[in-house]
């Protein structure tokens, strides 16, 4: 059963939300809108409503850190529950791809999290073995992810005093990607001690210590890995499930090989009739050679490619993904969906337009399309709870809901929408700086929306100047220090906060009062109203937030959003008169970090990276900050989707690393 645990209880709007959500879920309303304001305790409503409805529920963001932070906040309110982080496990990720205009082949590349990795493999495993499961997630969750059935078949059910032989639990470790290390243990290995076994599962802390004697499991227990104490849980039994999530039984095999052979005779028939001859020749080679890898160790790069003859499915059908985890009821809660439910639409298309190059000029068979994320029909027949939740829904989760929308307006504080002032563009940063000043000496905090990167880089700078502590938040901060720098802004080691189009949805930061928005007036993405009400919602924690504009000109776009929070500032204060609610700021704890994070020296990270220097004459140390510097610009450009100069960087990290050896 799920149990919700809080040292508080639902105020405000709150239990009449709870009450219509939880009435509409389990009657004739599937599909709901929670219109909630920023700071209205949503995440909190939302743990309510799966207490009542008890079901295991799927909540998607549209980002890895907001997953991160709502992750947190359902640990905290369902601590004897299962509550699993099911995100991207790249650190750097480079997709294999052809660039046809300057004949340039990229092959895949990726540096994994292995914290990350442990944690999808830890929600696959809850979700197989319990019902009281929540999963947040990115939009991973619509991935090619391996067949839920292969990795439940295929798993090690192991029980004390039943009879198998120490060979065959050695093999049957290795079918599960387990690799044999006696020397260093980690995740994913078993090292061997005479008849004993320890394994180190991929999705667990502990590590399961297995005694084996005249064919008979003697003992079975987990225990501590670092100093290698017992854990007495009684237990006696155990299930040992794969250590990756993609794995194919044996006897599948040679059937799935056999059918890749026979498509690749056909592709390079179709290929020569075209007169593809270049292109003919190296799928041949490429595809030969991956078979080969396949027999002989089980495994080759890019596996993933073929997984439609693996799984067993037809041409066209729908991926395997964390979705098909879930039994067949359960609850979809979309977070931020205005921007969450247009991501998810968008990312089939953007990978088939890739795959389609590969194919076509001979890289990979026509089976790699159907390595992919879902279609946003496929994902629309697969959800049937849904509960879509965002302080600005868009037309098409008001019109899917069959208009079934619950308002959450006012805060448990009685926080009310902030002021907004609109100022003239001409003098605005000094005008800034004075209000920044007034905000610091009150140890309140700033966020600062600026239109491109350059100004938020001038800006930053000219703070520092004037001896404000300011930091800027920009695409090429990793997931991780993100968090790490929002958490520092929060304790004050920062007081300002600058950054371009990730100061909107979901920054949890009570302690911000004052939101400047420039440059308010140039109509687009980032001004548009959405863009605008979820900005101004980061001051609406603080009992003394304001937001500033900054433009010549009103636009309709900055109309309609004042116009909305003034709508409702409006039932906020007639809230409070009738209830005699004196407004406090929003006070929320600061969290341990989700994964430990090695940050660079400032310095290092600040430096233009150089690629005319003499590696080979540099002293280790220097070397080392320099392959730091660089892989920093690796995963910028991976990310911002430069690939030839991602791979352009990558090579010469291979290269420095040289030096190393």
């Amino acid at each position: 059963m799920f149990k919700l645990e809080s040292t508080f209880k639902p105020t405000g709007d709150q239990p009449q939300a709870i009450q219509k959500l939880t009435e509409g879920l389990l009657t004739d309303k599937p599909e709901q809108v929670l219109l909630g304001v920023t700071g209205s305790g949503k995440t909190f409503t939302v743990a309510n409503v799966i207490q009542k409805i008890q079901k295991p529920t799927l909540i998607i963001s549209h980002n890895k850190t907001l997953a991160a932070q709502l992750y947190q906040e359902f640990r905290d309110f369902f601590p004897h529950n299962a509550v699993e982080y099911f995100v991207s496990y790249y650190d750097y990720y480079q997709p294999e791809s052809y660039i046809a205009r300057t004949d340039t082949y990229i092959e895949k590349d990726a540096d994994i999290n292995e914290e990350i990795d442990k944690l999808r493999l830890s929600a696959t495993n809850s979700l197989i073995t319990r019902d009281d499961v929540i999963v947040v997630s990115s939009v991973s969750c619509i991935y090619n992810l391996g067949s839920k059935e292969e990795y439940s078949k295929i798993a090690i059910e192991l029980k004390t005093g039943m009879k198998i032989r120490f060979v065959d639990l050695l093999k049957r470790l290795s079918q599960l990607h387990y690799e044999r290390n006696d020397f260093e243990f980690k995740r994913g290995t078993f090292r061997v001690r005479g008849e004993n076994i320890d394994v180190y599962p991929s999705y667990l802390e502990d590590g399961i210590h297995i005694e084996i004697f005249d064919d008979k499991i003697a003992k079975l227990y987990s225990f501590e890995p670092m100093n290698g104490n017992k854990i007495d849980r009684g237990e006696g039994f155990t299930t040992i499930f794969p250590a990756k999530h993609y794995i194919t039984a044996e006897e599948r095999r040679e059937g799935a090989l056999a059918k890749i052979e026979i498509d690749l005779e056909k592709r390079i028939k179709e290929l020569k009739d075209q007169k593809k001859e270049l292109e003919a020749y190296r799928l041949e080679q490429r595809t030969k050679y991956d078979l080969e890898m396949i027999r002989e160790i089980g495994y080759c790069k890019g596996i993933e490619n073929y997984s439609i003859y693996f799984d067993g499915r037809a041409p066209g059908s729908s991926p395997n993904t964390l979705i098909d985890f879930f039994p067949k009821d359960f609850l979809v809660v979309i977070d931020e969906s205005h921007v969450t439910v247009p991501q998810i639409r968008g990312m089939y298309n953007g990978d088939k337009s890739r795959k389609e190059v590969l194919i076509d000029y001979g890289f990979r068979l026509p089976s790699a399309a159907d390595n992919r994320p879902l279609r946003f029909d496929e994902f629309e027949g697969k959800v049937k709870n849904v509960l879509y939740v965002s302080a600005t829904p868009q037309e098409w989760e008001v019109k899917k809901s069959g208009g079934n929308v619950v308002e959450q307006l006012v805060r448990p504080t009685g926080v009310v929408d902030p002021q907004v002032t609109i100022l003239p563009t001409k003098g605005q940063v000094d005008d800034l700086l004075k209000r920044i000043q007034e905000r610091v000496v009150n140890k309140q905090r700033v966020l600062v929306t600026t239109l491109t990167k350059r100004m938020a880089e001038e800006l930053s700078s000219y703070l520092l100047e004037k001896d404000i502590k300011t930091t800027y938040l920009h695409s090429d901060i990793e997931t991780l220090e993100r968090t790490d720098i929002l958490d520092k802004l929060r304790k004050g080691d920062f007081d300002v906060l600058v950054g371009i189009n990730l100061l909107r949805e979901g920054l949890d930061l009570p302690e911000v009062s004052l939101v400047a928005i420039l440059d308010a007036d140039k109509e687009g993405f980032l001004r548009s109203d959405t863009s605008l009400i979820q900005t101004m919602g980061r001051a609406a924690r603080h009992v003394q937030g304001e937001v500033v504009m900054y433009a010549d000109n009103v636009t309709a776009s900055m109309k309609r959003a004042i116009d909305e929070v003034d709508r409702r500032r409006k039932h906020q204060e007639e809230y409070n008169k009738k209830h005699k609610i004196s407004p406090l700021s929003i006070s929320k704890p600061l969290r341990e970090r989700l994964v430990e994070l090695q940050v660079l020296d400032e310095e290092e990270v600040e430096k233009k990276v150089k690629y005319d220097l003499d590696y080979g004459s540099l002293p280790p140390h220097e070397l080392s900050k320099e392959i730091r510097k660089l892989e920093l610009e690796m995963k910028f450009q991976a990310e911002n989707l430069n690939f030839e100069e991602a791979a352009k960087v990558r090579d010469l990290v291979r290269k420095i690393k040289q030096h190393l050896a």
